[in-house]
């Protein structure tokens, strides 16, 4: 290597460890390489030592998706590079190995097509791009115009092929005359929107229907608006044909000449005629090489999306920077970490002002204002309990409402009915999803708790789990039953022969909250109570759980159990339970328990892995469940939450 990039940039220098490469400085030996970094002026000096000792060259390069924020702009270490041996993939000089991909490789294997299928339609629907600094909330213009991209000058894939103003400049001018009285949008590239490089087009091409167009919006959402769409070379341009478009080409970039686009200048050598599918699965899975950071390997492309996913929803949500209020002390350092990786997060009162920043409260709070977003534990929370003062590796965030409370509408219950329509590798990923939690029995808490004592061999098997009494869920979901006690009592009365399993909450054998029920009272309701036993081993020795609104009643679904609900969990309603009281009217979709599992433990949550300090997605909070890496909560909080332990009846002054 001759660019020192390759050695200071952490990240790049380990994909190309892990793809079997060597990194040194000096002198080439008769076995090596000489890497150099796209059309960079320091690769002159690699291709002219290649030159000069006969060596090959690998041509290094980022990778079609490859962070939240421009390189230039502090967008972090790439997502995945380009490793090529052949060429680069934007220069049509001499053929590249994206070209020989595209060119020879058969392209007809169903499953490499229905995996570009369905990574392409998840790129639409998560507003995925290779830059993702812009906020798919943002409206696009009313349809109908013609789109004409501009790109940074001097951009490497322009130098390669001698592009330069009097081209954008003709570009434009057969957009203008080939739409005679449309509206022309002139899209800026998201490094010149940023205050970066400059573009070759700005105010003085504007006029008579032509309009620079600035705004954050989502390329997917401007490609659908748009009626004709011009480009030299621009990445938007092999975006505008999976979305459907034929766009008029004037550069020579890897998408031209096979047959998607009108290429004004061609390159001679492509002859072949591809799909869409065919595009996509050469450009964004076989060419490419991805990288997991939290597993350290090269990963596949829907790995690679898992990340790019979370990264950029939390730069989204997190890009003004949060007000929190009157969040407890324990739980600041929690918040800071999931949602201050933009813009650090302020804590204060209810008068405080936002000053531009979005509001946020804990949920059993209450709404400070109409537009504050609620926060709650997520579903796959810790290894030891809230409670405890234990940090969470899931938080949700609710900005319509919040999962428990059914008396309106909330974020989750419109991911639920909206999962019905998930494209099926949305719907694989759930499926692989449900076998991990299964395999490695990871539930909310994950407990060090013994294992439930062998059932009897004949009879139904209920399993009750108890709950906190006073628990949120319990208070607006529960218009009957609504303690432990009548819970119990109901179950033994319709179902008087069966053997019923009742397993206290955990937060309630902790002393910590109440919901206790007297030894006395259980006789004759409960056959055995499983006393700190874990979730997932009470429910693999049961038939059948009937709750009020525990969540061990959606890890019962998980697990192929039946579950009865007496109250109205978020899981309920949507015809995967039997439910004994009435559910919101609105829940009338019907997903499949993955579409549901998607919903809520993909979806709706945000995790946070402790290991690598970054959001992260699910998957790797189940590994760190499983293998136990997860964060200490302190000798402070141990103390606090000993001290709990002695005052319980005071806790509503640390929840």
């Amino acid at each position: 290597m001759y660019n020192g990039g390759f050695l200071t940039q952490k990240r790049v220098r380990r994909i190309l460890q892990l793809s079997g490469y060597d990194i040194r400085l000096g002198n080439p030996g008769p076995k090596d390489w000489v890497g150099v970094w796209g059309l960079s002026p320091t690769a002159l000096r690699g291709k002219a030592v290649a030159d000069k000792t006969d060596r090959p060259v690998l041509h290094v390069e980022d990778a079609f998706l490859r962070s939240v924020l421009p390189g230039r702009a502090g967008g972090g270490p790439p997502l995945g590079l380009l490793l090529d041996r052949e060429g680069m993939h934007f220069d049509p000089a001499r053929p590249s190995a994206l070209e020989s991909l595209l060119a020879t490789h058969p392209l007809d294997d169903t499953a490499l097509l229905d995996r570009a299928r369905h990574a392409l339609a998840r790129l639409q629907r998560k507003h995925l791009s290779k830059y993702n600094n812009f906020s798919p909330a943002q409206p696009a213009p009313a349809p109908g115009y013609v789109l004409v991209v501009d790109q940074v000058r001097d951009d490497a894939s322009l130098r390669a092929t001698g592009a330069g103003q009097a081209l954008f400049n003709e570009m434009l001018a057969f957009a203008q005359i080939e739409n005679p009285g449309a509206r022309i949008l002139i899209r800026a590239h998201p490094e010149t929107r940023a205050g970066g490089r400059a573009g070759y087009f700005d105010a003085s091409h504007e006029g008579q229907g032509t309009q620079l167009y600035t705004d954050d919006v989502s390329p997917w959402a401007l490609l659908e608006g748009a009626v004709a769409v011009y480009t030299v070379s621009s990445q938007l341009g092999f975006e505008a044909i999976l979305a459907g478009h034929k766009p008029r080409v004037f550069g020579q970039p890897f998408y031209g000449g096979w047959g998607l686009t009108q290429d004004e200048n061609p390159v001679p050598r492509r002859a072949r005629r591809l799909t869409r599918p065919q595009l996509f699965a050469a450009a964004m899975i076989l060419a490419p090489t991805w990288y997991d950071p939290f597993r350290d390997k090269l990963c596949t492309l829907e790995t690679a999306l898992d990340i790019l996913e979370v990264q950029t929803r939390a730069w989204r949500e997190d890009r003004h920077g949060w007000l929190a209020h009157e969040m407890r002390l324990w739980k600041r350092p929690a918040i800071q970490k999931f949602f201050g990786s933009v813009k650090p997060v302020k804590f204060g009162g209810r008068t405080k002002a936002a000053e531009g920043r979005r509001e946020m409260a804990w949920a059993a709070k209450g709404p400070v204002t109409q537009t504050t977003t609620r926060v709650e534990d997520g579903f796959l929370r810790s290894r030891g309990l809230g409670a405890q003062l234990v940090p969470p590796l899931s938080l949700v965030t609710d900005s319509a409402g919040i999962y428990y409370d059914p008396s309106g509408p909330s974020d989750m219950e419109g991911l639920i009915a909206a999962s019905t329509g998930l494209e099926a590798g949305a719907v694989a990923r759930a499926e692989r999803l449900i076998r991990r939690l299964i395999a490695s029995g990871t539930t909310k808490y994950n407990l060090t708790a013994a294992t439930a004592p062998p059932p009897p061999a004949q009879g139904l098997r209920i399993l009750v789990p108890g709950q906190v009494e006073d628990d949120a869920s319990v208070r607006l979901g529960c218009p009957a039953e609504n303690s432990n006690l009548a819970l119990l009592q109901r179950v033994r009365r319709e179902n008087p022969d069966a053997t019923i399993l009742f397993k206290p909450h955990p937060d309630v054998e902790a002393g910590l909250r109440p919901g206790a029920v007297a030894p006395a009272d259980l006789d004759g309701l409960a056959d055995t109570v499983l006393a700190q036993t874990g979730a997932a081993s009470a429910i693999d020795h049961s038939d059948a759980v009937w709750t009020m609104t525990s969540l061990m009643g959606f890890e019962a679904l998980l697990r192929g159990k039946p579950v009865t609900c007496l109250g109205v969990p978020f899981y309920a309603g949507w015809g995967l339970t039997r439910d004994l009281v009435e559910t919101p009217a609105r829940r009338s979709a019907r997903p499949s328990l993955p579409q549901m599992v998607h919903a809520v433990l993909i979806d709706y949550p945000r995790y946070y892995d402790p290991v690598t300090k970054a959001a992260c997605p699910v998957e790797v909070a189940v590994d760190r469940l499983a293998a136990g890496q997860l964060p200490a909560s302190g000798v402070s909080l141990r103390l606090l939450a000993k001290l709990q332990g002695a005052l319980a009846s005071y806790a509503h002054y640390w929840r």
